[in-house]
């Protein structure tokens, strides 16, 4: 029995479970969830530090080669968070016209 106020050593915790087999959310389109805005980007003004990328909750941002190139809008939700970690004030959220999922890119 353990002493109260001692806590057990890592190698003394029992298993609690076993995870057999990872996912990703990939695969999970979440696009349709979308709050009736989404997010556009200024190209000349992204400087491409990709803290939009960093904090996105889903894998809604494209990148090819280190920068940002647009967004997968079948994985955006309309957050909002990739525009909050913008420092260049690159990423608008402006109203959508339709929300059917599709695939955004700076051309």
């Amino acid at each position: 029995m353990m002493a109260k106020g001692k806590l057990k050593a890592w190698e003394e915790l029992e298993v609690g479970a076993v995870v057999l087999e990872g996912g990703s959310t990939q695969a999970i389109l979440t696009g349709g969830w979308r709050t009736g805005k989404k997010p556009i980007v200024d190209a000349q003004k992204c400087v491409n530090c990709l803290l939009c990328w960093i904090h996105c909750p889903e894998p809604a941002i494209v990148t090819e080669k280190a920068q940002m190139r647009g967004y997968d809008y079948a994985h955006c939700k309309g957050c909002g968070i990739c525009a909050e970690a913008c420092p260049s004030g690159a990423i608008s959220m402006v109203p959508e016209e339709r929300l059917v999922p599709k695939r955004g890119w700076i051309e």
